[in-house]
């Protein structure tokens, strides 16, 4: 990976999935005290997989798709998450 950030993020698969994938999903509602990031961010992965080879036929463009989550920095991810979940029970 490089060391360029893109939005604040590791990299553009990694702002660009989180945006339109993971903001606006119910991960929010799967976090708790108990939640450790080395544990959701395998799990994050797996959703993002099924879900493209749910919702595309197989083919070049889901190859690509799924290709590209392969770029993405599932830990840093499922930090921002947990950090969301940490800011509003502080709040």
């Amino acid at each position: 990976m490089s060391d360029t950030k893109y939005n604040g993020w590791t990299n553009y698969a990694t702002w660009r999935v989180n945006l339109e994938m993971v903001d606006g999903s119910d991960w929010h509602t799967r976090i708790d005290d108990e939640c450790e990031a080395y544990e959701l961010a395998p799990m994050l992965k797996e959703w993002a997989e099924e879900w493209i080879e749910q919702s595309s036929d197989e083919g070049f463009a889901r190859d690509y798709a799924l290709a590209f989550l392969s770029d993405v920095n599932w830990y840093e991810i499922a930090r921002h998450l947990i950090a969301e979940y940490a800011d509003k029970v502080t709040a």
